[in-house]
């Protein structure tokens, strides 16, 4: 049975510079696999599943929250 592992499997610091490329506008959107590919996240481009045809708005809300979520889950020193 298939399981969805939403962004999971996606570093977090390939998901900053991911953000950043978003925030720029540096991708086209609605974002595809091959824009992904081109911007050299071919090694990550099938655990991308959940930004491909989203827009800005979207991928940039969707890459803050799991970013966010992941940082407030590091403990702090």
């Amino acid at each position: 049975m298939f399981q969805a592992r939403g962004l999971s499997a996606v570093p977090t610091e390939q998901l900053l510079r991911l953000l950043r490329l978003v925030h720029r506008g540096h991708l086209p959107f609605p974002i595809s696999r091959a824009s992904l590919i081109a911007s050299a996240f071919g090694d990550l481009e099938s655990e991308l599943d959940l930004l491909v045809g989203r827009d800005q708005a979207g991928a940039r809300a969707l890459l803050v929250a799991v970013i966010a979520e992941r940082r407030a889950r590091m403990p702090l020193p």
